[in-house]
């Protein structure tokens, strides 16, 4: 396709979706960060939105980045569109095909993969190549339960205390993301952020998208889209060389976890207070 077929079928797309929504090119400009002439340049093919663009729109309208460039939306009828905007919710079920490349020993067991630290950064792109799994370590953790899928991921940083830097955090594989109940402990595969670990919060059912939420107050919770997220490990164990440094107050812990509570409750009153004025 030549290019200037691309930004002629871009941004015919671009301005269904905006209709679809209710929108004017001022309220979506807005919205995008952009200023009304700017978007719509994109609308009259007088310019193509960067990557970064594209990336942000169809993550607005809820559509795969895949869909907005490759499909004509105006030979779509309604049930055609009905499909692309609740497809999420069969790929957050499970319903459809989702690839889990596994190791199995001798006996056709499942193995636990550990992905080492210098490996990280290739998992999104490998986690699906049968290739790349099988160069993997693998554990062996009796205390698991069995017929379930384990993997273990390299934690970094210190936004989840007290899992620190250079644990393995365990988790259990996450079919059906629409039933994960929110404030669980996971590790989330995403095509940006690569492999985060983090209490989740389910807003897909509202939002269409994952909240994600440090146990360190000095990080700020954000959200990812379900377009985005390739894995969902629920966690079931850590292993750490260090023993956690842990300060008790005069109230001990148990004071420190209630208080962490408090504030992820606070923020989601604020967050819904948000999205209901949107």
């Amino acid at each position: 396709m030549k290019t200037n077929q691309r930004i002629m079928f871009i941004a015919s797309n671009l301005k269904l979706l905006r209709k679809r929504s209710g929108k004017s090119q001022e309220d979506l400009a807005q919205t995008l960060g952009l200023n009304r002439s700017t978007y719509s340049g994109y609308e009259n093919e007088v310019a193509q939105p960067s990557l970064e663009m594209l990336i942000t729109i169809s993550q607005f309208h809820k559509v795969s980045l895949d869909e907005l460039i490759a499909k004509d939306f105006s030979k779509f009828a309604e049930a055609d569109w009905s499909t692309m905007e609740n497809g999420w919710q069969s790929g957050a079920k499970g319903s459809n095909l989702r690839i889990l490349t596994t190791v199995v020993n001798s006996n056709n067991e499942e193995e636990v993969e550990l992905i080492p630290e210098k490996v990280r950064a290739g998992y999104v792109a490998g986690y699906a190549d049968p290739e790349y799994m099988k160069e993997l370590p693998t554990l062996k953790l009796p205390f698991l339960t069995k017929n379930r899928k384990y993997r273990a991921f390299p934690i970094a940083g210190d936004s989840m205390p007290p899992v620190s830097h250079g644990s393995y955090v365990v988790g259990e594989f996450v079919q059906d993301w629409l039933s994960l109940p929110s404030n669980t402990p996971c590790v989330v595969v995403t095509n940006n952020d690569g492999i985060v670990f983090k209490y989740v919060f389910n807003q897909l059912k509202e939002a269409q998208q994952l909240l994600l939420v440090s146990s360190n107050p000095s990080y700020e919770p954000y959200a990812v889209s379900v377009t985005e997220v390739l894995e969902v490990w629920r966690f079931v164990s850590y292993i750490s060389k260090e023993i956690p440094d842990v300060q008790l107050d005069s109230d001990g812990m148990g004071a420190s976890f209630r208080n962490l509570q408090k504030d992820i409750q606070q923020i989601l009153v604020h967050l819904t207070d948000q999205n209901s004025k949107a």
